[in-house]
């Protein structure tokens, strides 16, 4: 996407959240479907995708790893956002992203108590090809980091919470206890 594509497709998006700041906010959701055993069938929206437990925690490896999952998502939108920053700075780039975590499984399988649960460090690297300098590679890098929307949630994370509802027996529609 060149720059002038990019800036006339984003224009009038940005145009409209500057003076109608309540557009933008718009909620995401996903949801996945209880399955057989340990498993989850979420739709992302292209696919349907079964997650299971990771080996190292008991599974046969014939599901895909929610872990792993996030790893892509991270990957998938630095990506994008990349792409997106730099042809907003008029730069060319190809290459490679990649997402890589570390996890005590002690911790998620309640073998340690003090072993956290979830991932420890996270790395996000890219392996570019360009022919703009290390000033405006740092710069890509630096907005890449800045605006990706999965990046900046696990670095500043949102409010969590969980919440249950009641399913009719009937199949009827979902009510709060």
């Amino acid at each position: 996407m060149t720059t002038q594509n990019l800036r006339a497709v984003q224009a009038p998006l940005k145009a409209k959240y500057r003076h109608q700041p309540d557009a933008a906010m718009i909620t995401l959701y996903a949801e996945g479907e209880l399955g057989e055993g340990t498993s989850c069938s979420v739709a992302t929206g292209r696919a349907l995708v079964a997650a299971g437990l990771h080996p190292a925690t008991g599974g046969d490896g014939s599901l895909v790893c929610s872990g792993d999952m996030l790893l892509q998502a991270l990957a998938a939108c630095a990506g994008v956002t990349l792409q997106a920053v730099a042809a907003s700075l008029g730069l060319e780039v190809a290459g490679r992203v990649h997402a890589e975590g570390d996890l005590d499984f002690r911790g998620t399988l309640a073998v340690d108590k003090d072993s956290p649960v979830g991932f420890q460090r996270i790395r996000v690297r890219f392996e570019l090809v360009s022919d703009a300098d290390d000033a405006d590679l740092e710069t890509l890098l630096r907005l890449t980091e800045r605006y990706c929307v999965v990046y900046q949630t696990l670095a500043v994370p949102p409010a969590l919470s969980v919440h249950r509802v009641q399913q009719d027996n009937d199949g009827g529609a979902p009510h709060l206890p």
